[in-house]
């Protein structure tokens, strides 16, 4: 496929991006809280967190439907990135989910989130920081964020306390996109 094809498609496909923590696993049921057993304790506390309720039966659907164009995108530190990756295999996170091995990238900090978004086109981003999605506004053109927030919600970005909630506004946006892509 030539470079101006791929730009193209792109542009025209609806392409799902999401973070890791507080989202796929350990989302908290209160603003504020940490997921301190998956950062801070040992390997198999880690292993045995469980994921966000409703991870697990909402991605697979998410993934159908963009037609496995979804990517796990996740800012953390060389451990936590290994630790991410050992939980992902022990949990079968892949043959669960419909995302692909391949579609998992690590960047350092926050705001790099939005390289990655724009290298993929993402056009569909859940993740549980404001600051996450404010580094997005010009690249992604639907941010949803993800959980218990503490703070108010700005307007440009999308409240979803759940996965259900997730799922819902994705599919309402998913409709602006051309069928064949659906």
């Amino acid at each position: 496929m030539n470079e101006e094809r791929r730009h193209r498609d792109k542009e025209t496909q609806p392409r799902l991006g999401v973070d890791f923590g507080r989202v796929i696993q350990g989302a908290a049921l209160a603003p504020g809280d940490e997921d301190t057993v998956f950062l801070s304790g040992g390997l198999e506390e880690a292993l045995r967190t469980p994921p966000s309720v409703g991870a697990f039966e909402v991605l697979p659907r998410l993934v159908r439907r963009f037609e496995g164009r979804a990517w796990v995108i996740s800012k953390c530190g060389p451990r936590i990135e290994q630790r991410t990756r050992q939980w992902l295999d022990h949990h079968d996170f892949y043959d669960r989910t419909g995302i692909a091995r391949e579609n998992v990238r690590f960047c350092r900090a926050r705001a790099d989130k939005a390289v990655h978004c724009a290298e993929l086109g993402i056009t569909h981003m859940i993740d549980d920081r404001v600051d996450v999605h404010r580094a997005l506004r010009e690249v992604v053109p639907h941010r949803l964020l993800f959980g218990a927030q503490s703070e108010p919600v700005p307007e440009w970005v999308r409240h979803v306390p759940t996965w259900e909630d997730a799922e819902r506004a994705v599919l309402e946006t998913t409709d602006r996109f051309p069928r064949a892509h659906l």
